[in-house]
């Protein structure tokens, strides 16, 4: 029998500190609108948007600074619970279902997850691995995840750098009603014209 755990997690000075949810942010005009995700322009941070084949629908947002990269969803949840453990606990067991490496570490934000899966080539055979870390965030009806790629895996310096980026992201759930666990509309800022797949902007 699996049991749930539906605590939140999420940092004791979240509203503080960050990840903000967009009624936590004072001046939201300083912020790239990316629908459920507002993000904070820094210098020398690139913005790449994850399009989805067939759909043209923005999926992800990564930033990308010094060698490092974050990717960025944000997910609809309960008022009182949260998703993170549970979906930690899911990607753990998807990880080692693939042969991979899943560990759980105490992180910026609590528990995250540092992961190594193996990369195979068209005949089935490991040609090498690749690393990340996976953070999640429970905030009022909504649940950020972050993956960290890139030097901002093992690199404290730029692990700190990466961090604070993500700290600086505002989630904005919208009113809608949206069913827990799906992924909240993204879009690209107005102004921008619609980027091919992956493209920075």
């Amino acid at each position: 029998m699996t049991i749930q755990n539906t605590a939140k997690s999420a940092p004791t000075n979240r509203a503080v500190s960050g990840p903000f949810d967009i009624t936590e942010v004072a001046n939201r005009s300083q912020y790239a609108n990316f629908g459920a995700l507002q993000i904070l322009p820094q210098q020398d941070v690139d913005i790449r948007l994850e399009v989805e084949d067939g759909t043209n629908r923005v999926v992800a947002v990564t930033l990308e600074y010094q060698g490092s990269s974050l990717q960025l969803q944000a997910f609809a949840a309960p008022k009182s619970e949260g998703l993170w453990n549970d979906i930690r606990a899911e990607l753990a067991a998807s990880i080692k279902a693939q042969s991979g490496v899943a560990e759980e570490q105490i992180g910026a934000f609590g528990l995250e997850l540092q992961v190594r899966i193996p990369l195979q080539d068209a005949d089935g055979n490991i040609v090498g691995n690749r690393s990340g870390r996976f953070l999640g965030v429970d905030g009022p009806r909504w649940f950020l995840r972050g993956l960290i790629g890139g030097a901002a895996i093992h690199d404290p310096t730029a692990a700190s750098q990466i961090e604070a980026i993500f700290r600086s992201v505002a989630v904005d759930r919208g009113s809608e009603p949206v069913p827990p666990r799906e992924l909240l509309t993204l879009h690209v800022p107005e102004g921008v014209v619609t980027p091919p797949r992956g493209a920075i902007i």
